[in-house]
């Protein structure tokens, strides 16, 4: 049985209350039960362990390890969900952001324009592909970007604007495409915290030129290890990501594209990943249910918990405002509620981007005021009720 496999990730915090080296809370047996984690990979883990079992041996008598008939399925079953021509595994988000930005790239331009408050991935992905970031302040009420917040950041050099759908909520940015196209600008949707999500029908992943998503475990799709895949209806684009996922290759030892790298999504997480897609949808519906009651709790207190209502949010996180953060971050951790905050630091202020001095008046403003909630499918009705009891008592 494939235990180390499947436990690695509950393993890397034996302490209460600590967190991996990306930030992310998980639950290690060891914490009290009155402890409510922000997350608890081993529950997810526990409920697919059987099928994740017959993946294991069916991957190892195979002898495909790397881009065999599993990565092939889900490439299929993804381009399926979503509703898009091509979709195409590769080893991380990050990856699959920075293929996408050089897949659709503009010749003759170098600049991406992207949020500042969604993590700094987009920002890696950019520089790490060649290209300069510019940074546009977001909608006060989304926390996305816009029409109305990108327009001024538009110029000729300008290729590709990355629209991070934050938090799980896929916002109507129709008004952003044509705008961006009106100027020859490539859209690329960030989908990593919003995989399922749909607005009118249309999946997230299949709006803009191009998306990227990560399967890293804490996500709504999350696979045992990192992973991650890109979208497009674009024949050309599909094509061009296929041969830079593996050094530029256009037949195997033939480099036909400059800038290629090792990026593959190994057969393993890509067997695991089949067994959860089909769950998606509900997981993301518990998932709304928790932060609705979330809601409920907070109404008329001091706390303001964002709601995710309707099939365009996923809830990747239950997000909530207030300008007294520590205040009652220590409060609802005296009650037993692990908090944490997405996104403390905004892109064009971590001093590793060393970014251009810029003034984001709303995206500074909410990273001073966002703090997040524990939401993941597997927690009690009993948790969630604790949480909103906790909520509930803030004063």
């Amino acid at each position: 049985m494939p235990t180390a496999a499947i436990q690695v990730a509950k393993e890397k915090v034996p302490e209460r209350g600590s967190k991996n080296a990306q930030g992310d809370h998980f639950m290690a047996h060891s914490l009290a039960p009155t402890v409510i984690p922000m997350n608890d990979l081993s529950r997810g883990i526990s409920r697919d362990q059987g099928e994740f079992t017959r993946v294991f041996d069916e991957v190892l008598a195979s002898g495909y390890v790397i881009m065999g008939p599993k990565h092939t399925a889900l490439e299929q079953d993804l381009a399926k969900y979503l509703g898009v021509a091509h979709a195409a595994g590769v080893a991380s988000g990050t990856d699959a952001l920075e293929l996408a930005i050089k897949a659709v790239m503009p010749e003759g331009r170098n600049v991406v324009i992207t949020a500042a408050n969604a993590g700094g991935y987009t920002t890696t992905a950019a520089r790490r592909a060649g290209y300069s970031v510019r940074y546009s302040d977001v909608d006060a009420t989304s926390m996305c970007l816009s029409a109305a917040t990108v327009g001024e950041h538009l110029s000729t050099d300008v290729g590709v604007v990355v629209i991070t759908h934050l938090y799980g909520n896929l916002t109507d940015f129709s008004e952003l495409v044509a705008l961006c196209h009106s100027f020859g600008v490539k859209v690329v949707e960030d989908c990593a915290q919003a995989i399922g999500a749909r607005l009118n029908g249309v999946a997230a992943g299949s709006i803009g030129d191009i998306a990227a998503t990560s399967f890293y475990p804490t996500k709504n799709l999350g696979a045992i290890g990192d992973g991650g895949a890109i979208f497009t209806n674009s024949d050309a684009s599909a094509a061009l990501v296929k041969e830079l996922r593996q050094y530029g290759w256009s037949s195997k030892y033939r480099v036909a594209r400059a800038g290629g790298t090792n990026s593959r999504l190994d057969e393993l997480q890509a067997g695991f990943l089949g067994v959860r897609l089909p769950l998606l949808d509900s997981l993301n519906e518990r998932r709304r249910s928790i932060v609705a009651s979330y809601v409920v709790s907070a109404e008329g207190g001091p706390l303001q918990v964002l709601p995710a209502v309707g099939a365009h949010h996923v809830a990747h996180l239950a997000v909530a405002r207030t300008d007294r953060r520590e205040e009652f971050r220590a409060a609802l951790s005296e009650r037993g509620v692990q908090t944490d905050v997405h996104f403390p630091v905004p892109d064009h202020l971590q001093p590793g981007f060393a970014a251009p001095a810029q003034s984001l008046p709303v995206t500074e403003r909410l990273a001073g005021e966002v703090l997040s909630l524990p939401c993941f499918p597997e927690m009690t009705d009993d948790e969630v009720n604790a949480v909103c009891s906790a909520i509930a008592a803030l004063a």
